[in-house]
């Protein structure tokens, strides 16, 4: 691995501080902390620092906790990401140890904390000498050992006694890059012998039959077609909901909380005539989900406005398909968010689960006799997926849950949940619903 220089460190520094420190999603984060490095090189180097060091930030943590002679909350946020990042260097990706001391050390001049300089080099030395004996006592302690807070690891524990090992190891891989190929273009097929021309290395993905999966990631701009939307990024599990909703030409069909708007593309581009309207809430995401649908050369109804409230958008017109790809924890997608290890919280398990409680109430009313809703989410908690889905039946007399048949994931009764990891997918529930007429 290039060693980039201490632009590289002190940019992955801001970004994972200003995670750590300061709340923020590495997606607002990061881009904002790459904009300066004007060397592509340099970005994709600060880009791998920032996620590495993020998906093993808990046995870092634990690695600086027993190294700084002041407890970590006692240092510079930032002074104590670059330490970070620095053992991530040596621990995770075998950077040669003078590089990762001398040029992490030098990024504290960057940062603009020249003074940190030696506690910097001092914490990593004493690393490197000490490193036999850290490691063994880290992979004694359970979040060091598995890279995750303590309340997620006994969280999943209870969801997934036989699996929570497996779903933890599969949270600190590294994703694939998984493309949907565009319905309304030649096809798959096609596409991989254009990827192949550009000597891009891909497979069909198992289920989804639009799904390519990449040997090894590239740019978005070294993707033939990507800009003319001939193709788009988006996970094989994600790719499920379009065909599971099973459209039909001249529906209408609502896609609720529908930012970034893979979903709502993959419906239009697989079921020509549907009536779609594409409901989001957050106004930076609506630009998000309309930049979606323009790239593709797709045409919705794109509303802003709460889902929860329909009485604010609705135009009274019942929908024959309703997808609520509800707001969740997202403990499933961990691996392409590391961030989420150390954004959420406990609590947040019973606010997202009684949010979706109140979506699926308000849009059960929007859906006409005989219509299907599919409720989706990237979580593998079951209060949010089984659980949730049995407490809406118990509400509703009039929901019918319809079979899944396939046989990717696991059957939860109601509905079918995919682990991290499984067929090299993303974590997802699915459950599929029916209004009786």
């Amino acid at each position: 691995m290039q060693s980039g220089g201490p632009q590289a460190r002190a940019a992955a520094a801001r970004a994972v501080s200003a995670v750590l420190d300061g709340g923020q999603s590495l997606a607002a984060s990061l881009p904002r902390c790459l904009r300066p490095l004007g060397d592509p090189g340099t970005r994709a180097l600060a880009q791998e620092l920032t996620y590495g060091c993020l998906r093993h930030e808990p046995r870092l943590r634990w690695f600086a906790g027993r190294l700084l002679t002041t407890p970590p909350a006692a240092v510079d946020s930032e002074v104590l990401a670059l330490i970070l990042v620095g053992l991530y260097q040596i621990d995770q990706i075998g950077t040669p140890a003078h590089v990762a001391v001398s040029v992490t050390v030098e990024a504290c001049r960057t940062l603009g904390r020249a003074r940190a300089r030696g506690l910097v080099n001092a914490v990593l030395r004493n690393f490197l000498r000490r490193r036999p004996e850290l490691t063994r006592a880290a992979d004694a302690d359970p979040p060091a050992r598995h890279r995750h807070p303590r309340w997620l690891i006994d969280t999943v524990a209870r969801a997934w006694p036989a699996a929570w090992p497996d779903i933890l190891a599969a949270n600190n891989a590294r994703p694939p890059m998984t493309l949907r190929v565009n319905a309304r273009n030649p096809g798959r097929d096609a596409y991989l012998r254009e990827l192949a021309s550009a000597g891009i290395q891909a497979a069909p993905t198992r289920w989804s039959p639009d799904g390519v999966v990449l040997r090894d990631p590239v740019r978005v701009d070294d993707l033939p077609g990507f800009r003319a939307g001939q193709v788009s990024v988006q996970d094989e599990a994600a790719q499920l909901a379009a065909p599971l909703l099973d459209a039909l030409p001249a529906q209408r069909v609502l896609d609720a909380c529908a930012a970034p708007g893979g979903k709502s593309a993959h419906l239009l581009e697989r079921v020509a005539g549907i009536e779609l309207v594409a409901v989001e809430a957050e106004a930076e995401r609506l630009i998000t989900l309309r930049d979606t649908l323009q790239r593709l050369g797709l045409t919705a109804t794109v509303i802003g406005g709460d889902a929860a409230d329909p009485g604010a958008w609705w135009d009274g017109r019942a929908f024959d398909r309703i997808l609520l790809d509800a707001p969740c924890t997202a403990t499933g997608v961990i691996r392409r968010h590391p961030d989420i290890k150390a954004l959420r919280r406990p609590t947040d398990v019973a606010a997202t689960a009684a949010l979706q409680a109140r979506l699926l109430d308000a849009l059960w009313s929007l859906l006409q006799g005989n219509g299907k809703l599919l409720y989706a989410t990237c979580s593998l908690l079951p209060a949010e997926n089984q659980d949730q889905i049995r407490s809406f039946l118990g509400r509703r007399p009039d929901a019918v849950v319809l079979p899944i048949e396939t046989e990717w994931g696991i059957p939860t009764d109601p509905g079918r949940q995919i682990l991290p990891g499984q067929g090299d997918m993303d974590g997802f529930f699915y459950a599929l619903l029916q209004k009786r007429a």
